[in-house]
């Protein structure tokens, strides 16, 4: 593991996390924490660990899908079905001030390592459970991914223009917002009502309902009666042409979101249509009116679409490929995305830091990790012997580097 920036002062610095989650919601997260200070200590099985290690190019060991989530860990590899291997995640957990795990309701009750247990070793231990339904659900024990958490909570009804039937997102919605983000959510209010309780808590994070918080302009429709409940039918959804995605001469797009009275007075302006001003909201005129302007977004290429809203404020931008994005003047500080050189010398793309705190981001202080990678490290540091460490070790309880 190579160490990255000079270490500065962090957020979360001194905030010890068990990470138990594989996959994407929960490293996600985790992996967050990290970003801001966290010791996260990713807790791994013996046989190959998160599956994620084995998905697209390799870089240094792992795929290409493994080192977007786990930046900022150390790996360490026990077998959570032995009596031994329990025992030495219960000495982790006396020092840990946050656990995260993914597994479906029940899981860790059978391995010893629920909530109700640990909180009797760590009173002030702050434990997150993040599943599709929720621990309590009547769907509690179906299995799930991230396009049946939309379709289950409304929002993948809403993905489509009027009478097509719904669209496929292009990125885990469901995981993301109400995973990873909700998730996140729930530890930091914990780790909050700690300092003023002394106590910790169970932060149980249902995927589906963790999605809710994104429908609140539809359900205001809903609550009014209101048709732009319905797919294709929305503010936000392709029923109006002050809200919407054209194609320009040269077969790109640029993103149209004058929502608002004067930016859409504005954008008519500038375009040379101001009859178009009072014509934005005209249910009878919408179609009609999604026409026009997409025969007039034909009638210039997308860079000369670019350079003519250069100086008008009227929220149209252009739809930009990932590569484009990249390299966006937006990145010019790196604050978007990050270009960092591999061990091997490899040019590796990762998204930035979300949050900056006085001007400055999270940071990238280590590679993500080989399987196993610090266990070793890891129970040294916390009291075991070296040939405790080799026995556990002979015996298929640990795996060491």
């Amino acid at each position: 593991m190579a160490e990255r920036d000079r270490k500065r002062d962090l957020p979360l610095e001194g905030l010890a996390v068990l990470d138990f989650t594989r996959l994407l919601p929960g490293p996600l997260c985790t992996m967050l924490l990290g970003d801001y200070g966290a010791e996260v200590l990713k807790i791994e099985n013996l046989n190959a660990g998160d599956p994620t290690r084995f998905v697209g190019r390799f870089f240094d060991g792992s795929g290409a899908f493994y080192r977007q989530l786990n930046r900022n860990k150390k790996s360490v590899a026990i077998d959570l079905k032995s009596e031994q291997g329990r025992e030495v995640i219960k000495e982790l957990v006396k020092k840990a001030d946050v656990i995260v795990e993914g597994f479906r309701p029940g899981v860790m009750d059978r391995l010893g390592l629920s909530y109700r247990e640990l909180e009797k070793i760590n009173k002030s231990l702050v434990y997150a459970s993040v599943t599709g339904y929720g621990q309590e659900s009547i769907y509690r024990k179906k299995a799930g991914h991230d396009l049946n958490y939309q379709a289950l909570s409304g929002l993948l009804d809403l993905s489509a223009e009027k009478g097509d039937h719904p669209l496929m997102p292009a990125v885990q919605i469901a995981d993301i917002i109400g995973g990873t983000m909700m998730t996140l959510s729930g530890i930091l209010m914990a780790l909050y009502q700690r300092e003023r309780t002394d106590k910790g808590s169970y932060v149980d994070l249902a995927m589906t309902r963790g999605l809710l918080p994104t429908l609140t302009l539809a359900a205001a429709a809903l609550n009014s009666g209101d048709e732009t409940a319905r797919r294709g039918s929305g503010q936000i959804s392709g029923a109006y042409a002050c809200y919407n995605i054209y194609e320009t001469a040269d077969g790109k797009y640029m993103s149209l979101a004058a929502m608002e009275p004067f930016f859409w007075q504005i954008f008519c302006e500038a375009t040379g249509h101001p009859e178009w001003s009072e014509l934005q909201y005209d249910q009878d005129q919408r179609t009609i009116m999604i026409d026009e302007v997409s025969k007039l977004f034909k009638k210039k290429t997308r860079a000369e679409w670019v350079e003519f809203f250069s100086n008008v404020d009227a929220c149209c931008e252009p739809i930009l490929t990932l590569e484009e994005a990249v390299d966006h003047p937006l990145n010019h500080d790196g604050s978007y995305w990050i270009k960092a050189e591999t061990g091997s010398g490899e040019i590796e793309i990762l998204p930035g830091f979300p949050v900056l705190f006085s001007g400055q981001g999270g940071q990238l202080r280590y590679d993500p990790p080989l399987h196993g990678e610090h266990t070793r490290e890891i129970l040294e540091k916390h009291g075991y012997r070296q040939a405790d460490i080799e026995e556990m070790a002979a015996n298929s309880v640990i795996k060491i580097k």
